[in-house]
């Protein structure tokens, strides 16, 4: 399990390459890297191994002395959140990792990010990043000035001394309980049902994120954008462990113009595609959008339970609200089976309803019928309402079974095909049987002989 695992922190001043070099240490593109500074702003952990010793490893945004500023928005606020992130994580940490740039040498926020780490009880890696070629290895002593012990050069992009970097972080961790432990991280098959916040940008994903996991773990600004990667963290609740995914706003592709938030946008709809459950959060104060509406036609489409969240819900007056009413009504008519709990995530004025429609989600997504009960309802079904007459004959359902969960699936064996209507007609059925009501469901018709 993730808790047995040490924990690895990564940290540094703005653009010196950590993101880079967690994807070299966990083998892949996870992180996200971008040639400018800020591009990291929040927390998060991944699962890595090196030499049969797995660690979660934590990336975090770049870290800068209070009253300095080295982010792309220039925003003293942000930089101040961000750095705050990076610091909890050094304070969570078993072994820290600072990064620094050997093109640049010692800068004031090297030496302060150094001074920190001094008053601390944890151990300390220094790797020397973007030493590219034989001629910097000797460079790599300056960094002694930091006070932090022997240096480690290491090309992050290239992967050049990566492995003697990797044996000396090994060898610094703290002596594990578990050395079978497996590496876990986001996406890990652990059982653990996960939930993936989505929205808009500046919506309240993250102060909703903050409010349900009980931690400043997201950075909360009044930017849109602030959030550029999905973050995981698994919560314990009184019925069991749920994982809530944060994830960057998401906006129509033809108004992604950077790079940084197209790989944004990616990680949002993989976090989509992966999760049990969707948190749809839209901004009542704004109404339902036609961007709300292609989210939310994103997120049924990906087959995961969802919950509608009218956040901000404090700042209508009573006509406003009854027009955002009609608007979920008849802009999300298909998702007419997912309830939708009106919250102040600020406030958290009636976020409590919240998990409560999760834990029901849930169990809803999971359920399997008895074949017979389900042939039964359907059996009634087309007793009271039979299938309008097609063609001088009358569709019939033979014979239903239940091939999947997560979401529940339905094959029913006809003698021709169903009417899109007549679906609709035993969909509801279904629902009102079986309280599926929180989660989508499939069905699929299969005709005699095929």
């Amino acid at each position: 399990m993730a808790a047995d695992l040490p924990v690895v922190a990564i940290v540094g001043r703005p653009n010196v390459g950590k993101s880079t070099l967690v994807n070299r240490i966990v083998g892949r593109r996870d992180a996200i890297v971008e040639e400018q500074p800020g591009v990291t702003r929040d927390r998060r952990e991944f699962g890595a191994e090196w030499a049969g010793r797995a660690f979660l490893l934590v990336d975090t945004g770049g870290w800068l002395a209070p009253g300095e500023t080295g982010l792309t928005t220039e925003d003293p606020a942000l930089a101040a959140k961000v750095s705050a992130q990076a610091e909890q994580a050094m304070r969570d940490a078993d072994l820290v990792v600072l990064v620094v740039d050997v093109t640049v040498g010692i800068t004031a926020e090297d030496a302060s990010v150094a001074r920190v780490l001094q008053r601390g009880d944890k151990p300390v890696v220094v790797a020397v990043n973007k030493v590219d070629d034989d001629r910097r290895e000797t460079e790599i002593w300056e960094f002694t000035g930091l006070g932090l012990g022997d240096p480690w050069p290491v090309s992050a992009l290239h992967g050049r001394l990566s492995g003697d970097f990797l044996d000396a972080l090994v060898a610094a961790l703290p002596p594990s309980g578990d050395d079978d432990a497996e590496p876990a991280g986001p996406g890990y098959h652990d059982g653990i049902f996960s939930v993936a916040i989505v929205g808009r940008p500046n919506v309240g994903k993250s102060t909703l994120f903050n409010r349900l996991v009980g931690d400043e773990r997201s950075v909360v600004h009044n930017m849109p954008g602030t959030t550029r990667d999905a973050i995981d963290t698994v919560v314990e609740t009184e019925d069991g462990p749920l994982r809530f995914i944060d994830t960057a706003g998401l906006r129509r592709k033809s108004r992604v113009d950077e790079s940084t938030e197209y790989y944004s946008l990616i990680r949002a709809l993989q976090a989509i595609d992966r999760a049990d459950a969707a948190l749809l959060v839209i901004d009542a104060s704004d109404g339902v959008t036609h961007q709300d509406q292609h989210l939310a036609e994103r997120v049924d489409a990906a087959g995961t339970a969802v919950v509608v969240v009218l956040n901000k819900w404090d700042l209508l007056d009573a006509e406003e609200r009854e027009s955002v009413r009609r608007q979920v009504e008849n802009r999300l008519h298909f998702l007419s089976y997912a309830p939708v709990l009106p919250i102040s995530a600020l406030t958290g004025r009636r976020a409590n309803q919240l998990l409560p429609a999760l834990r029901n989600a849930e169990g809803a997504y999971h359920q399997r019928v008895p074949t017979a009960t389900l042939n039964r309802v359907l059996r009634d079904a087309q007793a009271s309402h039979p299938h309008p007459i097609e063609k001088r004959h009358r569709p019939r359902i033979l014979y239903a079974t239940q091939g999947a969960i997560d979401p529940p699936t339905f094959t029913l064996f006809t003698t021709r095909s169903l009417s899109t209507q007549y679906l609709r007609y035993l969909e509801r059925k279904l629902r009102e049987a079986f309280d599926l009501g929180p989660t989508p469901i499939k069905i699929r018709v299969r005709r005699r002989g095929e």
